[in-house]
C-alpha cells in the first residue's frame, strides 16, 4: 500500500469537507452545457501567456483531480453532459460524504447503503480520508461530461480484440490479491509480482496520464527544446520531450512510458508517444500503443488535456478523452513508495506458508 506525502496531510484545512461545498456548487453551475459552450467561446478570445522564446507558457502547477468516470455510465446512454441540477446533487454529496477515491464515483448511482458498505470492505480500506484523501479544494465531477471519454460518440471504451481481451484478462489475474486466491496470482517469484505491487510503474503515469486517487498534482517546465512533466506520485524519472524535430529512437528501444517527441500546432502542444515495451498497464495495451497528448491553455488557470490512443491489436478502434487540469498552489514533495520491494521476500514467504497449510490440510483430509 503506498503512502501519500506527509508534507501534504498536514494542512488543518484539508481536514474541512463542509468549506468546500458552496465552490463546488458554484462551479457546477458553471458546468452545464449551456455554460460549457460560453466557456469555450471565451476561451477563443482569451490570449495565453506566452515564455520568453515566445512559446505558449503551460508551466506551473497542475492537478487533475476529478471524479468524472472515465467511461459513461450505461444509466446515461447518449447523454453527453450533466444538468445544473445533477451537478449540484452530485457535487453536494461528494462532498458530503468524503467519498473515498477508491470507491468509484457517484456516477454509477449505487444506492447509499452500497456505497457505505463497500468502503468499508476490506480491500477499500484505505488512510484516514479525513486527512490523507482530502484537499483544499474537494475532489468533484470535473466537468459537465458524464465520462472522459469523447470518442467514440457513447463515451466507452470500444471493443477489444480477442488478443487485446486475453492480455488484459492475465495481466488482472496476476494483480489479485493473496487473500483472493492463493493460485492466481502466481507467487511463484519476484518475477511473476506485478510491478504496481512494487510501487515501480503506476497506470496513472501515462502516457496517457489519468488522475491519481492522491498525490495528483504535477508540474510542466518549459524551454526551447524541450518541455518536461514532472508527476508528484511517480518513482519514475520526469518525462522529458524534446520539440526539436528530431525522429523517435529505433524501435528496438522501448521503455514503460514510451518514446515521446513534441511539436507546436498554434498554441497547442501535440505530443506524439510509441515504442512502450509492452508490460504497461494502461487498459491492456500491447507494445504498439499509440498515443497522442493535446495540451492547450485555455486559461489563466486552465490547461485542456486531451489524448488518443490506438493500438490494433487491442482495440477495434482509436478512442479520445479529455480533461481539465487546473492550477493550484499547493506545494509538490518527494514521493516515495517502497513497500511492496521491501516485503517482497515476506510476501513470498506466506505464499509458501499458505501452500504448505493448504498441502497439510489435504493430506489430513485425506486419511
Amino acid at each position: 500500500m503506498t503512502k501519500p506525502s506527509r508534507g501534504r496531510s498536514l494542512s488543518p484545512r484539508r481536514r474541512t469537507r463542509a468549506s468546500g461545498l458552496a465552490v463546488l456548487l458554484a462551479a457546477a453551475v458553471c458546468l452545464t452545457a449551456p455554460a460549457v459552450a460560453g466557456a469555450q467561446n471565451a476561451a477563443a478570445n482569451w490570449t495565453p501567456p506566452k515564455t520568453v522564446d515566445g512559446q505558449p507558457d503551460l508551466q506551473g502547477l497542475w492537478t487533475m483531480a476529478t471524479y468524472t468516470p472515465l467511461q459513461r455510465p450505461e444509466r446515461f446512454k447518449d447523454r453527453e453532459f450533466l444538468t445544473d441540477a445533477e451537478m449540484a446533487e452530485l457535487n453536494s454529496l461528494l462532498t458530503a460524504e468524503g467519498t473515498d477515491p477508491l470507491t468509484r464515483n457517484v456516477l454509477n448511482d449505487d444506492p447509499e447503503q452500497v456505497r457505505a458498505r463497500r468502503v468499508q470492505t476490506q480491500e477499500n480500506i484505505h488512510y484516514d480520508n479525513a486527512i490523507w484523501l482530502t484537499e483544499e479544494r474537494p475532489k468533484s465531477l470535473s466537468s459537465a461530461r458524464t465520462s472522459l471519454i469523447v470518442d467514440p460518440p457513447d463515451g466507452r471504451i470500444p471493443p477489444m480484440t480477442e488478443e487485446g481481451a486475453t492480455r488484459r484478462a492475465e495481466r488482472e489475474r496476476d494483480s489479485r490479491y493473496l487473500m483472493n486466491n492463493l493460485r492466481e496470482p502466481v507467487y511463484d517469484g519476484y518475477h511473476t509480482r506485478t510491478v504496481a505491487e512494487r510501487c515501480l510503474v503506476w497506470r496513472h503515469e501515462g502516457p496517457p496520464m489519468i488522475p491519481a486517487a492522491y498525490n495528483d498534482i504535477l508540474q510542466i517546465f518549459q524551454t526551447r527544446d524541450y518541455v518536461v512533466v514532472f508527476q508528484e506520485m511517480s518513482n519514475n524519472l520526469p518525462r522529458i520531450i524534446p520539440m526539436d524535430g528530431r525522429p523517435h529512437v529505433p524501435r528496438s528501444v522501448r521503455g514503460w512510458a514510451g518514446d515521446s517527441r513534441g511539436r507546436w500546432e498554434g498554441d497547442t502542444l501535440v505530443v506524439e508517444t510509441v515504442n512502450f515495451n509492452g508490460k504497461t498497464h494502461y487498459q491492456g495495451a500491447s507494445e504498439d500503443l499509440r498515443v497522442v497528448e493535446r495540451f492547450r491553455r485555455v486559461a489563466e488557470d486552465r490547461i485542456h488535456y486531451e489524448w488518443t490512443v490506438e493500438d490494433d491489436r487491442t482495440w477495434s478502434r482509436p478512442w479520445t478523452a479529455e480533461i481539465p487540469m487546473v492550477r493550484t498552489d499547493e506545494l509538490m514533495y518527494e514521493y516515495a513508495c517502497h513497500e511492496g520491494n521491501h516485503d517482497l521476500r515476506n510476501i513470498l514467504s506466506i505464499a509458501r506458508n499458505l501452500e504448505r497449510q493448504a498441502a497439510e490440510r489435504e493430506q489430513a483430509g485425506s486419511r
